[in-house]
């Protein structure tokens, strides 16, 4: 007996619905329950949160394009300004009920233009008689906007006086939404992380055809065993599992093993998992190059760049920062001239190596440095002259709460702040390597 019903809609429609959305049924028919019939009223603003990879996104489009409702649907990471977002919202609703897509300019730049054209293109589009649904997917970036786009879309219906819906998508909950000064309190819907129960059942949806739906769910049940208790967002999983497969079968494939040979299959994949382990959510390799380190049987260590501790991601003047502060930390002051200073003239190697240096500065750890100095050195590295900016110094601030700089003293002192870098020499070549840096050639321990 189908889960979803509604008299509106076709019962094939919505038992094609309830097979593209499994797992997810409660909170589909919540929805249809909300939305009724097309040409009924609905609430003026819906809000649906949950942690990421637990089906908003994916829900209400399924929703929406099976039942073949009139909707927009605009991700506010891409359309990041207010500007952008309202014109992005009436160049798709232009499109709406049009079968050719013809994207016409569109200027918008307030929240009462976009008003009176929004009620010129659902005239237009004749949609007066059903409801229109405006989804805005990662809706939180709505609180970096102007203080009157959140409270406006919540009351697009009254403000229009149009049959239409706003769906906010995001990943908080709705508390860190509501303005201060009060706003109209839009129906809240909760989508729970998906148990281990449920991710079962959805990855061992779409097993491959040449394997039986048996031998596909017990593979799927032996990565659950090992990734639930670390990772439990569905497209990670969905990754690792197309990621593994192939050494799954691999006894199989050579006739040394049947599909029902779960121990076999289980010490033959156990490695493998394991070094997936050590990769989660990093992305530090590329799935070609995964796959041909399983042919080969090597270390995900043996491949060339970014190890998993030495992988962050930075502005780029953050890693020359980073990179100069590590050179003032591990060079001795009077080096500077040398390295840095492009007409230093000639400076004999026995003044500059002094014999009883016996002693690596690396062995010695990481020595303070003024403002001034990390900032001469950043000058001098990079190609083109960087202005001492508040961004610059806003960078600082923001490797100093990353604790890849170390505060000295305090910033209220006469002769400024002093820093130190507390990053390792092999995080410093791999930031060093991502922006063209070769910084051996700048540090004194390496002449």
């Amino acid at each position: 007996m189908p889960n979803l019903e509604h008299p509106a809609y076709p019962a094939a429609t919505l038992l094609r619905l309830e097979s593209l959305v499994p797992c997810r049924e409660s909170q589909v028919s919540m929805l249809l329950s909300i939305f009724g019939e097309r040409q009924q009223f609905t609430f003026p603003s819906i809000f649906i949160y949950g942690h990421t990879s637990s089906g908003k996104t994916y829900v209400m489009q399924t929703l929406l394009n099976t039942l073949q409702l009139p909707h927009v649907f605009v991700n506010c990471v891409e359309y990041f300004t207010s500007r952008l977002l309202l014109e992005e919202i009436l160049i798709q609703l232009q499109n709406c009920s049009s079968e050719t897509k013809h994207a016409s300019h569109v200027l918008c730049d307030t929240f009462n233009d976009f008003v009176r054209m929004f009620k010129q293109a659902v005239t237009s589009q004749d949609l007066q008689d059903q409801t229109l649904y405006i989804v805005l997917d990662r809706a939180e970036q709505l609180r970096e906007m102007e203080a009157n786009i959140l409270p406006a879309f919540l009351r697009l219906q009254e403000l229009t006086d149009r049959n239409v819906t706003v769906v906010l998508l995001s990943e908080i909950v709705w508390e860190l939404f509501r303005p201060s000064t009060g706003c109209f309190e839009p129906f809240t819907l909760y989508f729970p992380d998906y148990s281990i129960g449920h991710l079962q059942k959805i990855l061992s949806h779409n097993h491959p055809p040449e394997y039986s739906a048996d031998f596909y769910a017990a593979y799927i049940n032996i990565l659950l065993g090992v990734f639930y208790m670390v990772c439990r967002d569905l497209k990670e999983l969905q990754h690792l599992a197309a990621l593994n497969f192939s050494k799954y079968c691999e006894p199989v494939v050579r006739g040394e093993a049947n599909e029902r040979d779960t121990r076999k299959l289980w010490k033959n994949i156990e490695p493998h998992l394991k070094k997936a382990m050590q990769t989660v959510y990093l992305r530090e390799i590329s799935s070609s190059q995964w796959e041909r380190l399983q042919r080969d049987d090597g270390e995900p260590g043996q491949l060339k760049g970014l190890s998993a501790h030495a992988h962050v991601e930075l502005p780029y003047y953050s890693k020359f920062l980073l990179i100069a502060a590590y050179l003032a930390s591990y060079n001795p002051v009077r080096t500077d001239k040398r390295f840095f200073l492009k007409h230093h003239g000639k400076i004999k190697k026995t003044n500059f190596m002094k014999k009883h240096e016996k002693t690596s500065n690396h062995l010695l750890g990481p020595k303070p440095f003024p403002l001034d100095r990390l900032l001469a050195i950043l000058y001098s590295i990079v190609d083109n002259r960087v202005a001492p900016t508040a961004n610059i110094f806003s960078q600082i601030t923001s490797l100093v709460t990353l604790q890849l700089l170390s505060l000295v003293g305090h910033n209220d002192q006469l002769d400024g702040p002093r820093y130190k870098c507390t990053v390792s020499l092999d995080f410093i070549r791999a930031i060093a390597r991502t922006v063209n840096f070769d910084i051996i050639k700048y540090l004194y321990d390496f002449l």
